[in-house]
């Protein structure tokens, strides 16, 4: 009989050996460490979990349980991320930790379980036609980097690399201000500022801000996770000024640079909605999408939990946001977003 227990992040004994297996588990992802899941509950108040199997281990599920006035009680894995979900050395061990999940998520009132990625319950309602993720190899120079990005796009990264922009590393207070900005104009809540210091803190030299000026102006900047020689830029976005000095493409070619430069291999340009401009965007770059697996169960009787700002019940919502004064969306988004996860 497989045996799933809940870890205790406060002893250093279960802290290393979920650690120990997150080092060599090949299906490992930055949302799977504890640093992502601790941070998590450091930044936003949603409270971190692991179930774990056997000693050492040989299965584990990140967990955060997240709760909001405005969207109910959920757990999940991983809170505010694009990947997690279980990873197990065998089907019987990740079917055990499904089962365990939905027990933890019962006696903790969260009537909705999401994995995001890694194992998927086969019974579970599957969703495979939402998300696309994007990936693929670094090249080996800035030269051959060009040359991987399709000509359209390759056309405007050289117009960026003639437009006097400047990228420096580490101002965490430009970050959040262009990030800010950015989300705005899409009409969706900034998340808390402690949430990112918690990211950076925890992870880092796996963690860097990369920012884009133009005449000493913040025009784009990422924070971006390395994990195992992969760079994955997570939270970035530019400025309504960043378009026409193509501060972005300037961004991630930079990053691309920065990247190389710490011995990644990879490049993975996260998740964007099927159909999405954002997912052109990264089309354009020469990124192929490829669907991404995740499941969502709900209790019998439940609403399901739905967060998408693409969901037509939210058009309105979308944007109103998008008029609101900045100050006035720094202040309420974080409030509303640290439930959102």
């Amino acid at each position: 009989m497989t045996v799933v227990r809940l870890a205790d992040l406060s002893s250093a004994a279960d802290c290393a050996a979920i650690d120990d297996f997150l080092a060599t588990h090949s299906e490992t992802t930055p949302f799977h460490r504890r640093e992502w899941i601790e941070a998590v509950a450091k930044g936003c108040g949603q409270k971190a979990h692991y179930l774990i199997v056997g000693a050492p281990v040989s299965g584990l599920v990140p967990l955060n349980e997240l709760h909001s006035p405005l969207f109910g009680r959920a757990l999940v894995s991983s809170g505010f991320a694009v990947g997690g979900g279980i990873i197990a050395d065998d089907e019987a061990t990740a079917d055990a930790l499904a089962t365990a999940v939905w027990k933890l998520a019962g006696s903790l009132s969260c009537p909705t379980v999401e994995l995001r990625g890694g194992r998927l319950p086969k019974d579970w309602p599957q969703d495979v036609t939402t998300y696309l993720g994007f990936a693929r190899d670094l090249a080996v120079d800035d030269e051959a980097e060009l040359l991987a990005i399709p000509r359209k796009q390759r056309a405007e990264v050289r117009k960026a690399l003639t437009n006097e922009l400047t990228v420096d590393f580490g101002d965490h207070d430009a970050h959040y201000a262009v990030y800010a900005e950015s989300v705005r104009n899409l009409g969706t809540p900034v998340f808390p500022r402690a949430l990112f210091a918690a990211i950076l803190d925890a992870f880092g030299d796996d963690a860097d801000i990369l920012t884009v000026r133009h005449n000493g102006v913040p025009l784009a900047s990422v924070l971006s996770l390395y994990h195992r020689s992969v760079v994955m830029p997570y939270w970035g976005g530019g400025t309504a000024a960043a378009r026409p000095v193509r501060a972005n493409d300037m961004m991630y070619f930079a990053l691309m640079r920065r990247a190389r430069e710490r011995g990644c291999m990879r490049f993975d340009f996260g998740r964007s909605k099927t159909g999405t401009g954002a997912a052109a965007f990264k089309r354009n770059w020469g990124f192929e999408g490829v669907p991404l697996a995740y499941v969502k169960r709900t209790a019998d009787g439940q609403a399901a939990r739905e967060i998408n700002p693409l969901d037509p019940r939210y058009s309105l919502q979308v944007k109103l946001w998008s008029k609101l004064p900045l100050a006035v969306a720094n202040r309420l988004g974080p409030m509303i977003s640290r439930g959102l996860g």
